[in-house]
Parts: structure tokens; sequence; C-alpha cells
């Protein structure tokens, strides 16, 4: 530490030797630093804010039906183009700033300077915007602004119809050319079904499945015909056994008598013979109303003698009839359902003679098939695909319509002007107190430097020890000098002047740091 100490030392008194010349050093680049931050003309800045809404109500009504960009995206990617070659030429023309300039070298350097002058500063969260300029007339910047303003709007705009316009007209021209192919495919499979009608029928099956299909629509068949004939040959043999047991009920009724009952008959010859006990007991047998009653009986019994002999002539004729023809519900049905039994029996042969000869039909042309299913499905899958691709063309087409439509009612998003194009009244740039305090500082630092670098092309010894060690010699001794009264007077006349010089220089950054810093409050 104290040989650092020392060395620093060393150096300051060798520096101390050319302190004229780093102070001349410091007044000429102090000076210099003063003009040119004097000289240094004044810009002025103009800005302008906008808000880019881009929640638009339309667009989730709209949702589903018409195509729904990413507008944040476009609008970030606009601000980022907006200074392009294109649009500085545009600005150039709208803020008439090619008055002045005929030269295309001119021309070349205005368009320069805007890139490098226009600044755009956004905040992503906020969708906010802030477009600025500087120049040196506060009007020109504010028309620059004012100018580009406008270009960044229309840019937007401009942009969207005809990006809406560029897919519509690209969208047409495809739905054209597919149209034509739809009819060609659907021309090909109409002819194809013409020439081959039986496989229109199959809905869509192979030869296989079909011939699969008509045997077991054959094996069904023949199985409900053994069914119906089974059924109908069951109904004849109900029909025969209660047809028998009919005859024999008959023949049964006929050799009993008590299924020939008159109930109303011997009732009253009841009625008479309890009569008839009465009077006996009163009268005689010889009583004109016991011979009465006796005869009365008498009758009554003769009577249903006769009927009863009716009764079963008639009895014995109904069922010689009933044996020829049905005479009972039961019978009835047995012959319906007969009848019924023999018209299925017979539509069951004819669906089983049907679908034998298409059988023999399918399996004859089951050679042939599996080349007309592959051309049917070849012509098929072009057909859908010819289709399904125009029917989205034109479910685009209407998409793209009613976004371009949607663009004009709302736009891509909602510009809105918050701060309008304004220049300050005071310049911006450049900072002049900033540079005084930077001529200072070099000024300061270039006197510094002087007096080092001239220290080290001329080097003065101040010290037995460096000289030693420079040298490597021993040293014998040391003589001194003694100054005269006339040369100190002198020495202290120059140490005055270099610090009154030194303190100039400070006194004068010192004031004009001041009035700058004075200006600038007041210009606040």
């Amino acid at each position: 530490m104290e040989q650092l100490f020392s060395q620093l030392l060393t150096l300051g008194r060798r520096m101390w030797k050319y302190r004229w010349a780093g102070l001349l050093a410091a007044w000429l680049v102090g000076a210099l630093g003063v003009l040119v931050a004097v000289l240094l003309p004044n810009r002025y800045e103009a800005s302008a804010r906008i808000y880019v809404d881009t929640q638009s109500i339309l667009k989730p009504l709209m949702s589903g039906l018409a195509v729904q960009p990413n507008v944040d995206t476009q609008v970030q990617m606009l601000s980022r183009t907006l200074i392009s070659r294109p649009n500085m030429e545009k600005l150039v023309r709208m803020a008439d700033l090619d008055l002045g300039n005929q030269s295309k070298a001119q021309q070349e350097a205005l368009i320069e300077v805007l890139t490098r002058e226009l600044s755009i500063r956004s905040t992503a969260k906020d969708n906010l915007y802030t477009l600025s300029y500087r120049d040196k007339d506060p009007d020109t910047a504010k028309r620059v602004v004012q100018s580009l303003v406008s270009i960044f709007v229309e840019s937007s705009l401009g942009a969207s119809r005809k990006e809406t316009a560029t897919a519509t007209t690209f969208i047409n021209e495809q739905i054209k050319n597919y149209e034509a192919k739809l009819e060609e495919a659907e021309a090909r499979l109409k002819e194809f079904r013409l020439r081959n009608l039986e496989l229109t029928a199959s809905e869509g099956k192979d030869a296989a499945s079909r011939l699969g299909e008509l045997s077991n629509q054959l094996d069904r068949a023949r199985l409900e015909l053994r069914e119906a004939e089974n059924a109908r040959s069951a109904a004849k043999q109900q029909l025969a056994a209660e047809r028998t047991r009919l005859d024999s009920a008959a023949q049964a009724a006929l050799q009993d008598p008590s299924a020939f009952a008159m109930p109303e008959m011997d009732a009253r010859i009841d009625a008479q013979k309890r009569n008839l006990d009465v009077l006996l007991q009163r009268f005689t047998d010889q009583h004109p109303d016991v011979i009465q009653t006796r005869k009365l009986i008498k009758d009554l019994e003769e009577q249903k003698k006769r009927e009863l002999a009716d009764m079963r002539r008639n009895s014995s004729g109904s069922t010689s009839s009933g044996s020829s023809s049905s005479g009972t519900p039961v019978q009835q049905e047995l012959s319906r359902m007969l009848a019924t039994t023999e018209v299925q029996v017979a539509q069951l042969q004819a669906r089983v003679g049907e679908y034998s000869a298409r059988y023999q039909q399918a399996l004859s042309a089951l050679k042939t098939a599996p080349q007309l299913e592959a051309e049917a499905a070849q012509l098929n899958r072009d057909y859908a695909v010819h289709k399904k691709n125009y029917e989205e063309l034109v479910a685009r087409r209407e998409s793209a319509a009613i976004s371009g439509e949607l663009d004009v009612a709302s736009g891509v998003a909602d510009f809105r002007l918050i701060d309008p194009p304004r220049a300050s009244n005071q310049p911006v740039a450049p900072n002049r107190l900033v540079l005084l305090a930077a001529a200072w500082g070099l000024s300061v630092a270039a006197g510094l430097g002087t007096s080092f670098i001239a220290s080290q092309l001329r080097p003065v010894f101040h010290d037995t020890l460096e000289l030693r060690d420079v040298t490597e010699l021993p040293v014998l001794g040391v003589v001194g000098r003694l100054n005269t009264p006339a040369e100190v007077s002198r020495s202290r006349r120059s140490m005055l002047r270099f610090w009154s010089a030194g303190g100039l220089l400070f006194i004068c950054f010192a004031i004009g740091i001041a009035a700058m810093a004075v200006i600038a409050n007041r210009g606040a």
C-alpha cells in the first residue's frame, strides 16, 4: 500500500510539471464542448396516442358463421411494419415534405431521416400505441405524426378488404373448377348406373353380401313355407276331429231320452196330477171333476209323446246335414283357419320360387360382380370427394362474404385517437444541461490526460530511489538547488495564474449549467 501511494505521488509530481499543457487542453476541450452544446439546433417532438379496441360485440355473435382472424396479432404486425419504405414515401407526399427536395439523393436522405426519427411505442396489454416524431420545425413534426396516424388506420382497413377480396376471388375460381369436375363425375356415375341397373337396388352391397342375403331370405322363406304347411295340416286334422266329435254327440243324443226335455209340458202334467190328488181326497172316482182331470192328464201325455217324436225326427235330420256343412262356431273358425293357411302356403310357395330365381341369377352374376363393384366404388369415391370439396368451398365463400361484410360493418378494430397529434412548445433535444456537464467532464479528463501523456513522453525523476530503480546504478549523492527570492516570487505568481485559470474554467461551467437549469425549469 505504501509503495502504491509512493507511485501515485511520483506520477502526480510528473503530471504537475506539465500542468500548463493540461490546463490549455482543458480550456480547448471545454470551449469546444460549450460551442457544440450551444450551436446544436433545437428539436421539437410531436406525438399522438391511439387506442385499438379489438373487442367487438358483432364478432361473438357471428362466431361460427364468419372467419374470426386474430385481430391482436394483425394490429401488432401492422405496427411493426408501419415504418416501411412504401409507407415512408406515402408519408413524404402526405406531409408535403418533398416540396423542397428535388434530387433523388435528397429524397433518399429524407426517407432515411424519417425512418430513423419515427417512433412507435406500444403496451401489449392495453393496445395503446404512441406515435412520435422529432424535427427542427414543430409544425412539420405535427404534420408528419398526423399523416402517420392516417396511414396507420387506413392500412388496417385496406389490408383487410384486400385480403377478403383476394380470398373471395380465389374461392370462386376453385368453385368453378370443382363444379365442372362434379358435373363430369355425376355424368360418369349416371352412365354407369344406367348400364348396371342391378347394382342400383343393391344399396351399396357387394356381390357376396347380396348372395348371402338372398340365401338367407330363401332359407327364411322355405322355413316359413314349412311352418305354413304344418299349420295347414294341423288345421285339417282339428277340423276332421271336430266333425267326428259332433257326429258322435248327435248319435248319443238320439239314444238318450233325457236329451229331449220338455219342462213346460212336464210342469203342466205335474200340476194336473197334484190337482187330481186333491180331488180324490174330497170326491170319488165318479165325480165329474175327477173324470175331467184324468182326461186332461191323458191328453197332455199324448201331446208330449207326439212332440217328443217330432223332436227326435228333427234331431236326426240336423245330424245328417251337419256332417256336410259347418254349423257350429268351432267348425266355422277351423274352416277359416284352414282357408287362411291355404292362402299363406300359396304365397310362400310363390316367394320361395322368386327367391330361388334371384339366388340363381346372383350366383351366375358373381363372376363379373367384383369388377363392376370396383368401378362403382371408384366412381362413388370420386363423386363424394368432389362433392365434399365443392360444398366446403361454397360454405367458405359464404363465410368469406359474411366476414367481408362484418369487416365493413365493424372494421378490423376500432381505432380511437386518445391524444390528437400535438407538438411540444419547448424543444425536447438537445439536453444542453447534460451536454454542458459532459463538456465539463471531458475538459477535466482532457487536461489530466494531456498532463499524463506529456509526463510519459518526457519523464522527470523526483526521487533518488526511483532513479536507482530505473538506472540500476548506485546513487552517490544529491545536489540540491536553492531558489532566489525572485524565482520564488515568480513561482508563486505562476501558481496563482494556474489556479485562477482552472477556477475560471470551473466557474464558467458552473454558471452555464446553472443558467441552463433555470431555463429548463422556466420552460417546464
